[in-house]
């Protein structure tokens, strides 16, 4: 009986395993721009100083924020940031842009006070404007270069690439599926995960940090 208990929770615990590896893309078979042939685009802007282009940091950033395993909640922090281990689709992007020295939250601070009728809001807020999806559509429309929101050319999707859909909001990675395509860093109430799911919504922006 011992010896059947035991193998039991040995098959219950490899089947979690293995369902876990699958969620978070352990077991997705990926593919780097070289094996296709191609060379990912890299910034000329290198803000850190730390020998690594901004568009790799953003990678690496949103990639470690991932793996840290953030669990989705939407919440208000004094100050803007995360003062505890929840957090929502936008810290991924903030998390990247940090690890190569820039602070989108003083950026777009600045640009809502600014303009906060471009935005669309009456009493801007710094503790909360920098972490919604509309307030991020209209900054990056606004500063960074617009792409193609369409499936064409793979080669068209790079690394660090910022894409927005309706109310979500993620980061192309540097790992691509069999077709070119890069896979998707991002954070939503399933869990943070870099996983081939790009073309899973409808993608309202594509756009791309110089």
């Amino acid at each position: 009986m011992r010896k059947w208990n035991g193998w039991l929770s040995g098959c219950v615990l490899a089947v979690v395993l293995i369902a876990a590896g699958d969620f978070f893309g352990i077991w997705e078979r990926t593919y780097t721009s070289k094996q296709f042939g191609w060379t990912d685009y890299v910034s000329a802007q290198d803000v850190n100083a730390n020998g690594i282009d901004d568009v790799q940091d953003f990678v690496i950033g949103a990639r470690a924020y991932a793996q840290s395993r953030p669990r989705y909640e939407s919440r208000y922090y004094a100050g803007g940031y995360p003062d505890d281990d929840h957090g929502v689709c936008t810290d991924v992007i903030w998390h990247a842009f940090a690890q190569a020295g820039l602070s989108l939250k003083d950026m777009v601070d600045a640009d809502v006070a600014r303009h906060p009728e471009i935005y669309g809001i009456e009493q801007p807020d710094p503790n909360i404007d920098f972490r919604r999806v509309d307030t991020l559509q209209v900054f990056f429309e606004r500063h960074a270069q617009s792409l193609t929101t369409r499936p064409g050319d793979p080669q068209e999707w790079q690394p660090g690439d910022i894409v927005i859909y309706a109310q979500h909001i993620g980061i192309c990675s540097d790992r691509r599926n069999a077709q070119g395509y890069p896979l998707l860093i991002h954070l939503d109430p399933l869990g943070a995960r870099e996983r081939d799911e790009l073309w899973n919504n409808e993608i309202l922006a594509h756009l791309r940090w110089y």
